[in-house]
């Protein structure tokens, strides 16, 4: 581009913008950035202090300039291969430097250029093309991602906030890129008729394919190929995730794994949660436990499966059982339900504060009264609703051996008001939409079956199980309160045309920061049991109920 005519004098000015993008130009094999800035700059901002002054550190979020000069140094550099340089302008340099490192030393990912798009609110925006070779295959690459510029507090400059996602966006903080022979070889996965299931017909089972492969790939009958792959940390797979393929150089040879999957459920999953923001369900036959559908609109972490949520008042369904069990409820007996009730410090109320005068336990749990519930929390122990969720539903254990990584609930022993906050599914009670499907399972059958996508037959794995059942007596009210629920109670609109077999349970769960609640909603019909959440929607038979009802609907 010729040379630059040097400056003498220092100016405060602003980043050049044409198109919407800065302006950047690629000088030879290497990033010569040169941002039309005008002059040039002697502070991140483009000023200085006057001699003799104390600087002062700045504060408040980055200047426009500020984003464009950090942002183009730290492109410029890793695009170079100077990762120290690179790593620097980072918050995290050590972290930075490993990944960096890593990106052409592991992932063997060559020939790098970067081209930022248009900053917005301190976010940057990026394209990465390059090519990945190891040994005599290659193969190009592309794909985007983002940084973001903060304000060191300590000295206000600008910085890059280091995040392993910068580096790519499936990464997550710990993860490593890796190019090579895959130590786990592909699997195709088949549905229960045996036809093939695939990320592009099923967005939502990327995550559970990626899970399969890595529970089944070196048992199924595969080779191995040669990929670039998101190798997970340690914290990655606490949080249940699976290692996933970016790129595949070259093909290995599939084995064959057969899941309990529905097709017509699958697809009618993939379409409601598609219209919904953060919406989840999971579908699965009472009667053995089987799998036969799993969607989410958010097509990376599988909250289906892997989500810890407070499931709200669908929580009503385990502690109904409980307070039946010990004679501190009976479905048609009258029962408490006043606008307030205090425990343990904490004063609880119901929604709008309303309360039902003289009215039964079941009108309460149709109604869905939290003081029916917080009212019997002194004649409860404090271990009693954990011993219930085990025993009976077979949750809170971390046992459950599905065919691919899943969170199995957690209620854990609390006292005073959290274990009151409990019995009404808040608290530190977490659950998903697979443990809340098998809740509903596990009162429509009479007994929980452990859910389960591949069969145990496949590779001779055990299923958990529960100790006890409940008493005919307690099943049979259990029943009755989520059929009224259904038929005349908060789930009635979301079930209309589905009875007479059936019930269901709504639930909201409030959540710090959210203006609206998690919706939860859990039901069964037929031989058929569903729930769904739909975070930050409101309530459960607004939001997640037609979702749920929907794919019940269509199992006939």
């Amino acid at each position: 581009m010729g040379k630059r005519r040097r400056v003498a004098e220092r100016r405060k000015t602003s980043p050049a913008v044409v198109g919407g993008m800065i302006a950047v130009v690629v000088v030879g094999a290497g990033f010569g950035v040169y941002a039309l800035y005008g002059g040039g700059a002697a502070a991140d901002d483009g000023s200085r202090a006057a001699s003799g002054e104390v600087p002062t550190v700045r504060t408040g979020k980055p200047s426009a300039y500020e984003v464009a000069t950090v942002s183009k140094r730290f492109l410029t550099a890793w695009q170079q291969g100077k990762v120290a340089q690179a790593a620097a302008v980072t918050d995290d340099s050590a972290a930075a430097t490993g990944l960096l490192t890593g990106y052409s030393k592991d992932a063997h990912i060559t020939g790098v250029t970067l081209t930022a798009g248009t900053p917005a609110d301190g976010k940057v925006p990026f394209t990465v093309k390059g090519t990945v070779k190891y040994k005599d295959v290659s193969k190009p690459l592309t794909y985007t991602s983002a940084l973001t510029v903060v304000r060191n507090t300590k000295n206000g400059k600008p910085q890059i906030a280091w995040h392993a996602s910068v580096v790519h966006p499936d990464l997550q903080d710990g993860d490593t890129l890796v190019t090579g022979e895959s130590g786990t070889p592909p699997v195709t996965a088949v549905d229960r008729n045996g036809d093939e299931l695939t990320a592009e017909k099923y967005p939502s089972l990327e995550p559970v394919l990626d899970g399969l492969r890595e529970k089944y790939g070196k048992t199924a009958g595969g080779k191995a190929g040669v990929e670039l792959r998101v190798v997970r940390g340690k914290a990655s797979k606490a949080k249940k995730a699976s290692d996933k393929t970016l790129l595949e150089l070259s093909k290995g040879t599939p084995g064959k794994v057969k899941t309990t999957l529905s097709p017509t459920l699958q697809a009618a999953a993939e379409q409601q949660v598609a219209r919904t923001a953060r919406a989840s369900v999971v579908v699965i036959r009472p009667s053995t436990g089987e799998i036969l559908a799993v969607a989410n609109t958010s097509h990376g972490f599988n909250v289906a499966f892997n989500g810890s949520l407070a499931p709200g008042s669908t929580m009503k369904v385990i502690t109904s059982s409980l307070l039946i069990e010990k004679g501190l409820a009976s479905a048609d007996e009258e029962h408490p339900c006043p606008k307030f009730f205090t425990y343990g410090g904490w004063k609880f109320q119901n929604d709008d504060k309303f309360q039902i005068k003289n009215g039964t336990f079941k009108a309460s749990f149709a109604r869905s009264c939290n003081t029916a519930f917080i009212s019997q929390a002194p004649e409860l122990e404090n271990n009693d609703l954990t011993q219930q969720a085990q025993q009976v539903f077979g949750l809170s254990m971390n046992n459950w051996a599905v065919g691919v990584p899943t969170f199995d609930g957690s209620v854990p022993v609390q006292s005073a008001a959290q274990m009151a906050a409990s019995l009404i599914g808040q608290g530190g009670v977490r659950m998903n939409p697979l443990n809340m499907a098998s809740v509903a399972a596990t009162v429509k059958s009479g007994s929980f079956h452990q859910p389960y996508l591949v069969s145990p037959d496949v590779d001779h794995r055990t299923l958990a199980t529960a100790s006890r059942t409940m008493s005919a007596s307690t099943l049979s009210q259990l029943r009755e309160l989520m059929q009224y629920t259904a038929a005349y109670g908060t789930a009635a609109e979301a079930m209309s045309g589905l009875g007479p077999n059936y019930g269901a349970k709504t639930g909201s769960a409030e959540v710090d920061g959210q203006s609206k609640p998690n919706g939860w909603f859990t039901a069964y019909r037929g031989d058929l049991a569903a729930a769904g959440v739909v975070q930050a929607g409101g309530h459960g038979g607004d939001t997640a109920g037609p979702i749920v009802a929907a794919v019940l609907r269509m199992g006939g």
